[in-house]
């Protein structure tokens, strides 16, 4: 299958290597928002200390004339979404299929926006006869499948609840934790992230889907948040973070039914592991924890470590390879805007070393 890799950032890059490494998949060509990365080979990009005979371009139209099978969409949208959305809807009237990282809220959109905001996109993919599927580890991987596979062996189930503990101070994206999430900011300045209706916009997709592929209808959606400052100022992959000013940030987003919550995302990001002492702890570096109370009850950890030693590489190469992996099932599946309870189990078949 033909695929184009749609920027090279943090996630893009490790696509890049996922699409190499297959050997279903073709890499026909890739797109950079960058005229300083415009004609580098994508190996290069990739880091992979070798060619892959792809030189990486900043012109769109060309790698859509290309007609691929598939574009890889790793483009950051956080702060772009009526343009990562337009983005979107090209690609599918164009006859392309698509797997995107973002934007989030696409990986299960039923009740998190109004319907005038998602029929625009199953439209174009019916223009075009093509699908489109978002996910990736968190929203993703983390809490779809990996608590769903979990809930069937389960007699009674009271909640589920995915959980993300890790610290961000490896995770060198100063936009994100920053400009989005807020770190190093006065704690009285409200960030992207915790404005209003935001952690439900993007993880009400979570507790909805999770609802759904149990089969258990929610009354709302709640959001709460914590935050704490920096006990002094330290330094981190990004940038400084000043005494005083967000170091660490915990939130749920609660499917609630009955007066309870039954469904639950929780975050617990810390840019210093002595922060929040309190607060749940990883195992390991950091993991993704899923807790199913009921009859039995489990905690299940998934830890996280990168070749490299660092557990948000491994996040980041995580998010590129459930999106990598699921290509060939996109691309076979009927057209509209999938989620992960349309597809089959995504595996990582044919990966294994002879």
């Amino acid at each position: 299958m033909r695929v184009i890799q749609w920027s090279t950032g943090n996630v893009g890059r490790h696509a890049l290597a996922g699409i190499a490494a297959r050997p279903d998949l073709e890499l026909a060509g890739v797109w950079v928002s960058s005229e300083a990365k415009a004609g580098k080979d994508a190996g290069e990009l990739a880091g992979l200390g070798r060619p892959l005979g792809v030189s990486v371009t900043t012109d769109a139209d060309a790698l859509i004339a290309l007609k691929p099978d598939c574009v890889l969409y790793t483009a950051m949208a956080d702060d772009r979404l009526v343009e990562a959305v337009e983005d979107l809807k090209r690609f599918l009237r164009a006859g392309i299929n698509v797997v995107s990282s973002s934007p989030v809220f696409l990986q299960y959109p039923e009740g998190v926006v109004p319907p005038e905001m998602i029929e625009p996109i199953r439209e174009a993919a019916c223009e075009g006869g093509a699908s489109l599927w978002v996910n990736g580890i968190d929203p993703g991987f983390a809490n779809d499948w990996l608590p769903l596979v979990l809930t069937g062996v389960c007699e009674r189930i009271d909640e589920v609840r995915c959980m993300e503990i890790l610290d961000y101070s490896t995770y060198d994206q100063g936009k994100v934790l920053f400009d989005i999430m807020g770190f190093g900011r006065e704690m009285d300045d409200l960030p992207l992230l915790l404005q209003p209706g935001v952690l439900s916009l993007a993880w009400g997709s979570v507790v909805r889907q999770l609802a759904a592929g149990l089969d258990v209808e929610l009354d709302s959606v709640e959001e709460v948040y914590e935050r704490l400052p920096a006990p002094e100022t330290f330094e981190i992959a990004s940038g400084t973070i000043k005494e005083g000013t967000a170091a660490a940030l915990r939130f749920e987003v609660r499917g609630m039914r009955g007066g309870r919550a039954v469904c639950v995302l929780e975050h617990v990001t810390r840019l210093r592991g002595d922060l929040g002492p309190d607060w749940p702890q990883p195992s390991g570096q950091g993991c993704y924890r899923v807790q199913v109370t009921g009859e039995p009850n489990y905690v299940l950890d998934l830890r996280l470590v990168g070749t490299d030693g660092d557990h948000n590489t491994a996040g980041l190469k995580a998010t590129a390879m459930r999106l990598v992996n699921a290509i060939p099932a996109v691309v076979a599946a009927p057209p509209g805007l999938l989620t992960a309870l349309d597809l089959p189990l995504v595996t990582g078949r044919g990966l294994v070393s002879p």
